[in-house]
C-alpha cells in the first residue's frame, strides 16, 4: 500500500505499489531537501511575492503603454513616517483616462512596497499647479473610487492662478463630502509648503527634491526583475518535475538498461545544471545594473525602489543558489544509487557466470574416477586430474576475485549489500568445494596408486618365494649343512618382510579400506590371501627344517629316499595363475614334508601338555593368582572402588555435557535451533562446570587412584583440596539462574538434537545437577569409610599384631589419627555443602553484599512477623496498633541477616522472592524473652539500645528453638572473645574458633535439608 510522505504532501517512491524502486533513507532526505528548495524558489518567483496582490498577479510587461504614461509614478519616496508616496503628475488627459488603465496602474503601484510599508498606508501627492479645479475634482473622485491601497494623507498642489485657486477652495469646502474621502485632504500653495510635510529628499525635482528617479530606468528593471522570476519559477517547477522522476525511477534488471537509464538521467541533469548557471549569470547582471547608480563618481546612495528591487535581486539568487546546491546534493545520492545499481548487475551477470563454470567444474569432477585398476591407469588418472586442477584454477580466481568485489560493494554500503553477501558466501563455498574435492581426489588418487604399488610389491615377493622353495632341492637336507643352509636361506628371505614393509592383512585393509572399490577390493584379497599362503608355506618349511635339524644331533640313522634329481621349476613370473596355487611337490619333498608335519604336530601336542602342567602346578603352588573378587575386598577398599567408579562416571557425564552441549552452539549449522535467550544466557546455564571438570579429570581423579592401595591417604586427599572444592559455591551461586533459564528454553529444538545425539535418557538440567549430587555422594562414602574402623580397614595384617603390646599401641594410634583425618574430612563436606546450601539460598536474594560470607556458615532460616522499634518513640500503646511485616531470616554463625519477602507470579504460580534489608554481627546484639504477650515472641536488640526487633515465629517450638540457638552462639562468641582478651593480657594469642572447633568434631554428621535441596534427586 503506498504511503503519503509528511514533508513534501506527496507519495513516498519507497512504497509506490508495483515497482521496483529502491531508494535509500540518506537519498530519501536530500530529495525532501530539495524538494523543499524548489517550493521555496518557486513561492519566491511567483508575482504575489515579488509584488504584494491579492488579485489577479499583473506584470510591468502587460501595462507597459499605461506605465509609459506617467499619469501615476512611486518614485521611490518614503514620508515622515515611512509611508510610500504615489504621485500624480501634471496630466492633460487625465480625465479621458479609461477606468480599466487607472485601475490597473493603481493596483501594480499600491503592490510593489512590501507588506510592512503597504500596511503604514500610502501618502499621494497631486501636482495640479497648471491645472483647473475640475481636473482635481477628476483626480479625487477616481481616487476615492478606484484606489486599492490603505490611504493615509492626500496632498495637493492647488492652480498657481488666482481664480483657479479660488474655485478650488470653493470647490473642495463644498465638494468634501461628496468625495467621501475618510483620510484628510491638505491644500497646499507651493512647492515649499509639501516640504513642510515631506522631506525634501523624499520628493523628485519636478516637486522641488533632491530624489532622482528616471521613469524609463524603473520600468526596465521591474520588467527585467519579472522577468528574471518567472523564469525562475519555471525552472523551479522542471526541477520538482525531474526530482520526482528521479526519486520514482524503477531500477533495470539488466546491464545494458542500467548503463542507458544512467546516462539518460546524467545528460538531463547537465541540461538543467546549465539552465541553473545561466540563470545565476543572468541574475548576477540584473543585481548589477540595479545597483550600478550607487557605483558611479559623485558617490549617491540608491533610492527605496532600488533597494527593494536590489534586495529582492540577492533574495532570489540566494534561494537559486540554495537549490542548485539541494539538486546536486540530491543528484550525487541519486547517482550514487544507479552506479550502485550498475554495479549490482555486473555483479549478479559475473555471479551467473562463475557459478555455471564452477557448477561444470564440480560436476566433471564428480565424474572422474577415483581409483583405477594398474599403477599405470592410476599415474594416467593423476595427470587428467592435474590437468582439470589447472583448467579450474582461472575460474577460481575470477570466482574469488568477485567474492572480493562483493565484500567492497558490502564495505562501501551498497544497498543491496543483502542480496550480495549470500552471494559472496555461496562463491567462496562453491570454491572451497572444488578445491576441497581436488585435494579430496588427490588424496584418493594418492591413496589408490600406493595401494596398487603395495600390491606388485606383495606380488613380487611372493613369486620370489616361490621360486625360492621349489630351488631347495630335498636330497640336500638329508646331512645336516644342507638343513643349516636351507634354513638360513628361509630366514633370510622371511627378514625380508620387514625390510619390503610389507603389512599385514589387517593394517592392509585399515590403511585402504576407505579406498577399496569391489574390483579393487577383489584383487587385494587375492594378492593377500597370497602372501598369507606363501608366508604359511615359509613358516612350515622353517619348522621342518629346525625340526630336521634338531634330529640330526641324535644317533639315529636317517632313511632318505632314492635320491633323484631336483625338478627344474618354470619361473613363476611366466605363469600368474600359480602365484595362489601350492607348489606341485617331489616325491621327496612329500616325504620331508609329511615326515617334518607328523613331527610338528607331536610337538604341539607336548608343548599343550607342558603348559597344562605348568599351569596346574602354578595353581597348586598359587603363584598365578587370579583377580580379586569384590567379596574378597575389604570394606574400606569396597568403598573407595566405588568412589573411584562412580567418579569416573561423572566425570564422562560432564565431559559430555561439554562437548555434545556446550561446543555444538557455536556450529553454525545448528545456530537456527539456538534461541536469542539460551545464546545470549548459554553461560549463566552452564555454570562453570568446564572448571569442575579440568578439577576433577586432571587432579583430583589422579589424586583418589593413589588411595586405592591406602586408604589412610583418602581423607587427605579431601583435605588437601579443601579450597580447590569451592569451585561448587560458585557453581551452586548460579544453579538457579540457570533452571530459570532452563525452564523458559527446555522445549527448544536444540535439546533435542544434543540429546538424540548423546544418546542420552534424562534430560540435561539433570546431567547440571550432577555437582550437587556429588557432594552428598562424597559425604555418604566418608561416612560409611569413617563407620568401619578395624584393622583390615585400615589395611593391617592381623598377623603383625601378635608381636605384644607394642603392635597392639602402633595400631591403636594408626585407627585413632585415621579415623580423626576421616572426620575432618567429613567437616570439611558438611561445611561445603552447608556452603552451597547458602549459596543456593541467597541467590534468590536480590541486593545481597558479597561480604555476607563473612558471617560464616548458614545455620537456620525461616519466615517471622518483626516489630520494627526505635527506643526516642517506644511505646506499647503504638507497638499494638502497628502492623507487622514479614521478613525472612537467615541466622549464620556470626550474624543475622533480615530479608523483606515479596510474591511474584511465576509459571508454578506465586512464588516467595527475597530482597536484602539488614545485616547484624551477632556480637552487637542481645536476646531477651518477652514476659507478656505471644509465647511465639522474642526480641534482638542492639547493645546500645536503639533499634528493637520483637520477632514473633510460627509456633513456640519454632521460637524456643532459635531462641536458643542464638543464645548458645551469643554465649560462644562472648567467651571467645574472653579468651581473647585474657590471652593476649597473659601474652598469648587464643583463636576465637578453637573452642568450636572442638565441638565440631564431636556432633553428628551433617545432613542437608530436604527443602534446600528439594530440586534435587537422590545421589548415585
Amino acid at each position: 500500500m503506498a504511503s503519503w510522505c509528511k514533508t513534501c504532501a506527496q507519495q513516498d517512491p519507497r512504497y509506490l505499489p508495483y515497482t521496483s524502486v529502491r531508494i535509500t533513507e540518506a537519498e530519501m532526505r536530500a530529495y525532501h531537501h530539495f524538494l523543499e528548495s524548489c517550493i521555496r524558489l518557486e513561492c519566491m518567483a511567483k508575482k504575489d511575492e515579488i509584488m504584494q496582490q491579492e488579485i489577479r498577479p499583473l506584470l510591468a510587461v502587460d501595462i507597459i503603454e499605461q506605465l509609459h504614461r506617467q499619469f501615476a509614478i512611486l518614485s521611490g519616496g518614503r514620508g515622515n513616517d515611512g509611508a510610500p508616496i504615489i504621485t500624480f503628475p501634471e496630466f492633460v488627459g487625465f480625465k479621458r483616462i479609461p477606468h480599466e488603465d487607472f485601475l490597473n496602474v493603481m493596483t501594480y503601484l499600491t503592490s510593489i512596497p512590501s507588506v510592512e510599508a503597504a500596511s503604514i498606508g500610502f501618502v499621494i501627492v497631486i501636482d495640479r499647479r497648471r491645472d483647473k479645479w475640475s481636473s482635481i475634482k477628476a483626480s479625487l473622485a477616481r481616487i476615492a473610487v478606484a484606489f486599492p491601497g490603505n490611504l493615509q494623507l492626500i496632498f495637493i498642489l492647488r492652480p498657481s492662478r488666482f481664480i483657479q485657486r479660488t474655485i478650488t477652495d470653493l470647490g473642495i469646502k463644498y465638494y468634501r463630502d461628496e468625495f467621501k474621502m475618510k483620510v484628510p485632504i491638505v491644500m497646499l500653495n507651493s512647492v515649499s509648503d509639501l516640504q513642510g510635510y515631506i522631506d525634501k529628499s523624499q520628493l523628485t525635482e519636478d516637486l522641488g527634491g533632491t530624489l532622482e528617479y528616471r521613469h524609463s530606468q524603473w520600468i526596465n528593471h521591474r520588467t527585467a526583475i519579472e522577468n528574471f522570476a518567472l523564469t525562475l519559477k519555471t525552472n523551479a517547477q522542471m526541477l520538482q518535475t525531474f526530482g520526482a522522476r528521479l526519486a520514482t525511477a524503477e531500477l533495470p534488471g539488466g546491464v545494458p538498461s542500467a548503463e542507458e537509464l544512467l546516462m539518460s538521467h546524467t545528460r538531463q541533469r547537465d541540461k538543467l545544471q546549465d539552465e541553473l548557471k545561466l540563470l545565476g549569470k543572468q541574475g548576477a547582471t540584473l543585481l548589477s545594473c540595479i545597483q550600478e547608480p550607487a557605483t558611479k563618481p559623485p558617490a549617491s546612495k540608491l533610492n527605496l525602489n532600488e533597494l527593494e528591487n536590489a534586495a529582492t535581486m540577492e533574495r532570489l539568487l540566494v534561494q537559486l543558489d540554495e537549490t542548485e546546491k539541494a539538486f546536486s546534493q540530491f543528484w550525487s545520492k541519486h547517482h550514487l544509487k544507479l552506479n550502485q545499481c550498475l554495479q549490482l548487475q555486473h555483479f549478479e551477470h559475473n555471479f551467473r557466470e562463475a557459478k555455471l563454470a564452477l557448477d561444470s567444474l564440480l560436476t566433471e569432477q564428480a565424474e572422474f574416477a577415483d581409483t583405477g585398476d594398474s599403477v599405470m591407469h592410476v599415474e594416467q588418472l593423476l595427470k587428467e586430474h592435474k590437468k582439470l586442477e589447472g583448467r579450474g584454477q582461472e575460474t577460481l580466481e575470477r570466482a574469488q576475485l568477485l567474492a572480493v568485489i562483493g565484500d567492497q560493494l558490502i564495505q562501501s554500503h551498497h544497498y543491496a549489500a543483502d542480496s550480495i553477501r549470500p552471494k559472496c558466501v555461496e562463491l567462496r563455498h562453491l570454491c572451497d568445494d572444488f578445491t576441497n574435492a581436488n585435494k579430496r581426489k588427490n588424496d584418493i588418487l594418492g591413496k589408490s596408486l600406493e595401494l596398487h604399488r603395495q600390491l606388485d610389491k606383495v606380488s613380487e615377493w611372493c613369486e620370489a618365494g616361490i621360486y625360492l622353495l621349489a630351488s631347495q632341492a630335498v636330497d640336500k637336507c638329508q646331512s645336516r649343512e644342507g638343513v643349516d643352509a636351507a634354513l638360513a636361506d628361509v630366514e633370510a628371505f622371511l627378514g625380508t618382510v620387514e625390510e619390503c614393509h610389507l603389512p599385514s592383512p589387517r593394517e592392509f585393509y585399515n590403511q585402504f579400506e576407505l579406498i577399496l572399490t569391489s574390483d579393487v577390493k577383489a584383487k587385494a584379497q587375492g594378492v593377500l590371501q597370497k602372501l598369507d599362503d606363501v608366508q604359511e608355506i615359509f613358516h612350515k618349511r622353517q619348522m621342518s627344517l629346525m625340526k630336521l635339524a634338531a634330529r640330526q644331533t641324535r644317533p639315529v640313522q636317517p632313511v632318505a629316499p632314492h635320491p633323484e634329481s631336483s625338478p627344474k621349476w618354470v619361473s613363476p613370473k611366466t605363469s600368474q595363475s600359480s602365484a595362489l596355487a601350492p607348489a606341485r611337490k617331489t616325491a621327496e619333498e612329500s616325504y620331508v614334508e609329511t615326515t617334518l608335519n607328523s613331527l610338528e604336530k607331536e610337538d604341539d601336542k607336548t608343548k599343550c601338555e607342558d603348559k597344562n602342567e605348568e599351569m596346574l602346578a602354578s595353581s597348586r603352588d598359587g603363584e598365578n593368582p587370579q583377580l580379586e573378587q569384590p567379596d574378597s575386598l575389604s570394606p574400606s577398599r569396597r568403598i573407595i572402588c566405588d568412589l573411584l567408579e562412580t567418579e569416573e562416571v561423572y566425570i564422562k557425564e560432564m565431559k559430555s555435557i561439554i562437548d555434545g552441549y556446550i561446543t555444538p552452539m557455536d556450529f553454525i549449522w545448528l545456530k537456527h535451533l539456538i534461541p536469542d535467550i539460551l545464546q545470549n544466557n548459554k553461560d549463566f546455564l552452564f555454570g562453570n562446570i568446564r572448571e569442575l571438570y579440568e578439577f576433577h579429570n586432571r587432579t583430583f581423579l589422579k589424586e583418589l587412584e593413589k588411595c586405592t592401595e591406602n586408604p589412610e591417604l583418602l581423607a587427605r586427599c579431601f583435605l588437601r583440596r579443601k579450597e580447590d572444592l569451592q569451585i561448587y559455591f560458585k557453581y551452586h551461586k548460579n544453579l538457579p539462574r540457570a533452571r530459570a533459564i532452563w525452564q523458559e528454553c527446555q522445549d527448544c529444538a536444540y535439546f533435542g538434537v544434543c540429546q538424540r545425539q548423546l544418546d542420552h535418557n534424562l534430560s540435561l538440567f539433570m546431567y547440571l545437577r550432577r555437582p550437587s549430587q556429588r557432594l552428598l555422594k562424597y559425604q555418604m562414602l566418608l561416612k560409611d569409610l569413617l563407620d568401619f574402623e578395624s584393622p583390615e580397614d585400615l589395611e593391617i595384617d592381623p598377623g603383625d599384631l601378635e608381636g605384644g603390646p607394642a603392635k597392639e599401641r602402633s595400631k591403636r594410634t594408626r585407627n585413632s589419627a585415621f579415623s580423626a583425618e576421616l572426620q575432618q574430612a567429613l567437616d570439611m563436606m558438611e561445611d561445603l555443602i552447608k556452603s552451597c546450601e547458602l549459596a543456593v539460598d541467597l541467590a534468590a536474594v536480590t541486593g545481597c553484599p558479597d561480604d555476607i560470607r563473612k558471617l560464616g556458615k548458614l545455620l537456620m532460616h525461616g519466615s517471622f512477623n518483626v516489630w520494627t522499634m526505635h527506643t526516642d518513640r517506644y511505646k506499647m500503646k503504638d507497638f499494638i496498633r502497628f502492623k507487622p511485616s514479614q521478613r525472612q531470616i537467615y541466622l549464620f554463625e556470626r550474624g543475622i541477616v533480615f530479608c523483606k519477602i515479596r510474591m511474584e507470579p511465576s509459571d508454578q504460580g506465586l512464588s516467595p522472592h527475597y530482597s536484602f534489608k539488614k545485616s547484624m554481627k551477632l556480637l552487637t546484639l542481645s536476646i531477651h524473652q518477652l514476659e507478656r504477650g505471644s509465647n511465639r515472641k522474642f526480641e534482638i536488640a542492639n547493645r546500645n539500645g536503639l533499634e528493637k526487633y520483637i520477632v514473633q515465629a510460627a509456633s513456640k517450638e519454632i521460637r524456643d528453638c532459635w531462641f536458643s540457638e542464638i543464645s548458645k552462639l551469643l554465649m560462644e562468641q562472648q567467651g571467645n572473645n574472653k579468651d581473647v582478651h585474657e590471652g593476649e593480657d597473659n601474652g598469648i594469642q587464643t583463636s576465637p574458633k578453637s573452642s568450636y572447633r572442638v565441638e565440631k568434631t564431636l556432633k553428628r554428621p551433617y545432613r542437608p535439608t530436604c527443602r534446600n535441596w528439594s530440586f534435587l534427586p537422590t545421589a548415585r
